[in-house]
């Protein structure tokens, strides 16, 4: 089967999960900047989470670039990864709420590193629908920077009790690794 119902189902889950965030933010009680302030963790725990999604999005997008036809194990390992993305909006609105505390700053994370390791087992399933000459590992190799953002979340996890802010400082780290934009499939698909 083809994948553009797989890549238009995907694009409209993720389009959903950022007006869910969006809507999340609720209008402060005044009109003045303190008031406005009220609102930082919130606005700056969603802002982390966009920046999230644009990258999933964004890698999803070239990674399905380098499939021409799906299956079942391609479609059921995408459903995997919506899942842990679609929790993002809850995470967000927990952690934002109650101002990084560490239990919501570790399933925070918990949801991270899940969606993470989800996008790694569509990446397996791809490259093991397309063999040998698969475009896609050609493209990803060894995986360094996905190897790097899980063990990112795992440790950002372990220190959400420990030293909270060190934790969000990681899950900072780890998007500012993906925002740079990683160029590895298109030069492997010639643009």
């Amino acid at each position: 089967m083809t994948k553009v119902r797989l890549e238009a189902f995907s694009d409209g889950v993720i389009a959903i999960l950022i007006t869910i965030m969006v809507l999340e933010l609720k209008v402060p009680h005044g009109e003045d900047w303190r008031s406005l302030a009220t609102l930082a963790p919130q606005f700056l725990t969603y802002a982390l989470s966009f920046v999230f999604l644009g990258i999933y999005w964004t890698n999803h997008h070239h990674m399905i670039q380098t499939v021409e036809r799906v299956n079942g194990t391609i479609l059921w390992a995408n459903l995997h990864l919506l899942f842990w993305l679609s929790l993002v909006p809850f995470t967000t609105g927990w952690m934002g709420e109650n101002h990084y505390a560490p239990l919501p700053v570790a399933l925070y994370g918990v949801v991270l590193l899940l969606a993470g390791i989800a996008y790694t087992l569509l990446q397996g399933a791809i490259v093991a629908y397309q063999g040998p000459d698969s475009k896609l590992l050609a493209a990803v190799g060894g995986d360094r920077k996905g190897k790097f953002s899980l063990v990112g979340y795992a440790v950002a996890i372990a220190l959400a009790y420990v030293v909270t802010p060190v934790s969000i400082a990681l899950y900072v780290l780890v998007a500012l690794a993906w925002f740079v934009p990683d160029r590895r499939i298109e030069s492997k698909l010639g643009g």
